[in-house]
């Protein structure tokens, strides 16, 4: 059913094929989900959240393998997760284009690792990649190549390895997002804004491959700080503050608006100006890149109301909330365990999982 290619590292074997979940690692929470193809259709399985403690992992990085390692034994056991496809890191992670020349090339592989140093700042021996051909003509191939430092694999497969999991692949984030919230065969060029709790994050993905990530330190805490701040509240009633009103101009959120707005804008210019970028750069040797048609959110604090349409407004572009079910079911004819504002959470973790059904 799902026959496009994705960059993966560490594939599993066929004949090793079992039970998978997609699991998403942040800094503060493994997000998990199971996908079961039934006689009736797909369905989603066991899911759910688990908080981690602050400092087990900063910026992708696992800082406290033993404790790391303790969270996903309670995860094995709790929940049954046995086998997972993981995200990786996107702070840590090299997306690159290169061109190849034909000429005298017989292993892709090599002449790519001979070009790693030009493009990424550790060394060619410290480095794990994977590519991908985006397309090719008489000369060249073009490829997009994906990059990671070894030691940042190996310390996620030593905590996965010593808590009794079984890792079937390493995925890029935004391609098992991207998996989730395109429409399988669509292969038109947009940007998804995961806008979290922490961090958002924004890529950019064109005939199904992501060609482009980045990731932004301003998320749905930081606004709930900047509430807490302004009006003298808790945590508690920051958060429902902000979820109450949102970005809406009204009478009850006259004072609310421009505190969220002062965040929100910070965003918004970030991401406006990776979409610039992105529409008017042209990289020598490589045609012209297509342009973004739109962009999809998705994430928990996407649900912010207001946020779609005062990014839609100020950047003059179509800009929707991402349907996560699109690749899975539909809910027409069944009805998903958590509803549409939850699942937007869980869109990396669904992509993940989503990889167990490319090749059946």
């Amino acid at each position: 059913m799902f026959s496009n290619s994705y960059n993966k590292f560490f594939p599993t074997p066929k004949f090793l094929s079992m039970p998978s979940f997609g699991l998403d690692i942040s800094d503060d929470s493994l997000k998990f989900v199971e996908i079961i193809n039934k006689k009736h259709g797909v369905r989603m399985g066991k899911h759910g959240e688990k908080k981690i403690s602050a400092g087990i992992i900063e910026s992708g990085k696992i800082k406290n393998p033993k404790l790391m390692e303790q969270a996903l034994s309670e995860l094995r056991k709790d929940f049954g997760v046995e086998s997972v496809r993981v995200s990786l890191p996107e702070g840590q992670i090299y997306l690159f284009k290169l061109r190849l020349d034909k000429a005298g090339l017989d292993h892709v592989r090599e002449a790519i690792e001979l070009s790693l140093e030009e493009h990424i700042p550790i060394p060619a021996e410290e480095a794990s990649f994977d590519y991908e051909i985006l397309d090719e003509d008489e000369r060249y191939l073009f490829i997009q190549v994906t990059a990671i430092p070894e030691s940042i694999l190996e310390n996620y497969l030593v905590v996965f390895r010593n808590s009794g999991i079984w890792v079937k692949s390493f995925e890029l984030e935004g391609q098992a997002i991207s998996r989730a919230v395109v429409k399988q065969g669509e292969m038109g060029t947009y940007m998804i804004v995961d806008f979290g709790q922490k961090s958002t994050g924004i890529s950019i993905v064109s005939k199904g491959t992501v060609l482009f990530t980045s990731t932004l330190d301003v998320g749905g805490v930081t606004l709930d700080e900047m509430i807490k701040k302004n009006f003298k509240l808790d945590a508690k009633e920051a958060e429902k503050m902000k979820k109450e009103y949102g970005l809406q101009r009204n009478v009850g959120n006259k004072e609310l608006f421009p505190v969220l707005l002062n965040s929100v804008s910070v965003v918004r210019d970030e991401i406006s100006k990776h979409f610039l970028y992105w529409n008017t750069h042209k990289e020598e040797g490589f045609k012209d890149s297509p342009q973004i048609e739109k962009i999809l959110l998705c994430g928990g604090d996407s649900n912010l109301t207001g946020l779609a349409e005062y990014f839609s407004i100020s950047m003059k572009i179509k800009v929707e909330m991402a349907n996560v079910w699109v690749n899975i079911l539909d809910t027409n004819e069944y009805v998903p365990q958590v509803n549409f504002k939850q699942a937007l959470s869980f869109a990396a973790a669904l992509g993940l999982a989503l990889g167990d059904l490319e090749n059946e």
